[in-house]
C-alpha cells in the first residue's frame, strides 16, 4: 500500500470502529446538479432545501470554512461547510473521515458566495461511499494515452470532454433509431456466433462450441442473416450490434467495434446514397443542432448533397492515373510501382486482376484525400463479391463506399440476388483464397440455398458507428469514441 491507501484504510477502520456505515445501500436527493442550477433563483427565493447526491472532487479548507467540489453525472457544483452552522464536532468529523473521491450526500440551502459562485451551503452530510485509492491529479496525474484508455474510469470522471463525446455517440445513435423507426423500418437482432463468417473482407475470431463440438465464429458483420430475412418476406429492417474482425488496431481500427447495417427490398444503391446523407445530416442536427462539425483546423460540412465520383474517375482526378492504364495488369502494375510506398510493393505483386489492382490504387493513392464527405461509386466487381453488377458495364457493380477525413465511414450497394450469379462468384473467392488471400469472402451454401427460393432486389446499408461518431465530435482516435476499446493485457504482478 502507498501512505495514502494506508492513511485513508485507516480512516475506514476508525469509522467502522465508531459504527458508521461506509457503504449505504443508498442515496436521497432532491434535484441533480444540472436541474439544481437551472431553478438555483427560486430555491435561493423560496429559501429551499436541497439534497445533492455526488462525488467529491475538490476539498480548500480554511479555518472554519471548507469549499468543496461536488460532482454527479450531469455537472458540478460548489458546497460549503461552515463550522458555526454544523458545530464543531460535526465539522471536525468531515474533515477526519471525508477524502477526495468519496460519495456524498449533502443538505443544505443555496447562497451565493462573495464572489458570485452559486453553492450549495451545507446543514447535514452522509457518507456514501469510502474511497481507497484517491484519485489522479487532473492535470498531471492521468495524460498516459494509454492509461486514459485502461482506466477509462478514472478518464470519465476528471475530463467533462471525454463524458461529453460519449454521451453524444448516444444520442448519435438515438437519432439513427427514430429516423429509420419513423420510416416504418423494424430493428431485428441476428446471430453473434455463426457457422460461417462473411459480409465483408476479414479475418474472424474463432471458438469452439462445447456441447456442440463445433467451431463458430464472432461475426465480422451481420448482413447474411439481414438478407434471409428479406427472403422470408421483410422488407425494411436494420440492425446497430457489435461486430468482431481480428485485425491489426490504429487510429481507425478497433477489432470490436459497432456496426449499423440496414436492408431495403425494392431499392438499389442510388437509394442507399440518399438515406445515407441523411442518416449523417439527422445526427448532426438533432445531436449538435448544425451540419458543420469542427476538426482542428478543418470544418467538415455534412449538408446534402455530399460530392460524388466514380472510383475510376476519382482515381484520374485525384490519383493521377489514367482510366485507359487499367486495361493492361501489367502495365498498370508498373504504373503503381513507382506511386505507392515500398512496404506495399509486396501487396501489389500478389493482386492478380485489373479489378482488384484499381481497388489497390484507389486506397493507396486517393483514400486520404478524401476530406469533405464524399460518395465513391462503382467499384470493381473483383472486390464486391456480394453486390450487383452496373447494368451498363459488368465489370464494375453498383456499390458505394463513403468517406471523409481521409477514412471509410460506410460501405453499401444493390445487392446480389442472382443466386447463379452468387455462385460463381463464390467459387471465385475460393480461388482467391487458395490463391493466399487469407481475408477472402466464404462460401456459405445455406444463404446460397435461401436465395434460391427468391429475393427481391434490395439495398444493403453499412455504417461504421464508431467512425460516425469521430467524424460527428471531432475525435482523432477510434479509442475515444469506444468506452472500453481493446488494449492488450497488462501483465500480473505479483
Amino acid at each position: 500500500m502507498t501512505q495514502e491507501e494506508q492513511d485513508r484504510t485507516g480512516r475506514l477502520n476508525n469509522l467502522l470502529a465508531q459504527g458508521v456505515n461506509p457503504y449505504p445501500s443508498k442515496g436521497e436527493r432532491t434535484h441533480v446538479i444540472e436541474n439544481f442550477l437551472e431553478i438555483f433563483d427560486e430555491l435561493r427565493q423560496n429559501n429551499q432545501t436541497t439534497k445533492l447526491l455526488g462525488r467529491i472532487l475538490l476539498l480548500r479548507r480554511h479555518g472554519g470554512l471548507t469549499f468543496a467540489q461536488l460532482q454527479d453525472e450531469t455537472g458540478a457544483v460548489q458546497i460549503v461547510l461552515r463550522k458555526d452552522i454544523l458545530t464543531e464536532s460535526v465539522y471536525s468529523f468531515f474533515h477526519k473521515t471525508i477524502d477526495l473521491g468519496d460519495f456524498v450526500e449533502v443538505t443544505g440551502i443555496t447562497f451565493i458566495t462573495k464572489k458570485g459562485e452559486h453553492s450549495l451551503e451545507v446543514t447535514q452530510y452522509k457518507l456514501l461511499s469510502k474511497a481507497i485509492l484517491p484519485l489522479p491529479e487532473k492535470w498531471h496525474g492521468l495524460n498516459d494515452i494509454e492509461m486514459r484508455f485502461r482506466k477509462r474510469y478514472l478518464d470519465l470522471i476528471l475530463n467533462k470532454e471525454v463524458r461529453d463525446r460519449l454521451r453524444a455517440r448516444t444520442k448519435i445513435i438515438s437519432s439513427i433509431r427514430h429516423l429509420l423507426d419513423s420510416r416504418g423500418f423494424l430493428e431485428v437482432e441476428t446471430p453473434t456466433l455463426q457457422p460461417v463468417y462473411g459480409g465483408g473482407f476479414a479475418r474472424p475470431f474463432v471458438t469452439h462450441h462445447n456441447a456442440l463440438d463445433a467451431d463458430f465464429y464472432l461475426r465480422i458483420s451481420d448482413e447474411m442473416y439481414l438478407k434471409r430475412l428479406l427472403v422470408g418476406g421483410f422488407e425494411k429492417i436494420y440492425e446497430i450490434t457489435k461486430v468482431f474482425r481480428n485485425e491489426g488496431i490504429d487510429r481507425d481500427h478497433n477489432p470490436e467495434f459497432t456496426m449499423f447495417e440496414a436492408q431495403i427490398a425494392y431499392e438499389n444503391y442510388e437509394y442507399g446514397m440518399e438515406l445515407f446523407e441523411e442518416i449523417f445530416e439527422n445526427a448532426a442536427k438533432a445531436t449538435f443542432g448544425t451540419t458543420q462539425i469542427q476538426h482542428e483546423e478543418t470544418l467538415i460540412e455534412l449538408k446534402r448533397p455530399w460530392k460524388k465520383m466514380r472510383l475510376i474517375d476519382a482515381v484520374e482526378e485525384i490519383g493521377g492515373i489514367s482510366k485507359d492504364i487499367w486495361e493492361c495488369l501489367e502495365k498498370a502494375r508498373e504504373c503503381l510501382l513507382h506511386k505507392i510506398p515500398t512496404r506495399k510493393l509486396q501487396e501489389l505483386k500478389r493482386i492478380q486482376t485489373s479489378g482488384e489492382l484499381l481497388a489497390f490504387a484507389f486506397e493507396e493513392l486517393v483514400e486520404e484525400k478524401l476530406i469533405q464527405p464524399t460518395l465513391i461509386f462503382d467499384y470493381p466487381i473483383e472486390v464486391s463479391p456480394l453486390a450487383k453488377k452496373c447494368p451498363n458495364d459488368p465489370k464494375y457493380v453498383e456499390r458505394f463506399e463513403a468517406f471523409a477525413l481521409g477514412s471509410e465511414i460506410g460501405n453499401n450497394y444493390s445487392e446480389l440476388n442472382d443466386p447463379k450469379d452468387l455462385e460463381k462468384r463464390f467459387v471465385e473467392e475460393k480461388d482467391r483464397e487458395k490463391a493466399g488471400f487469407d481475408e477472402a469472402h466464404q462460401t456459405d451454401m445455406d444463404y446460397l440455398e435461401a436465395i434460391k427460393h427468391g429475393m427481391p432486389p434490395a439495398c444493403g446499408l453499412g455504417i461504421g458507428i464508431d467512425r460516425m461518431v469521430m467524424l460527428l465530435t471531432g475525435a482523432k482516435n477510434i479509442k475515444e469514441v469506444i468506452l472500453f476499446p481493446t488494449l492488450k493485457p497488462e501483465q500480473d504482478s505479483v
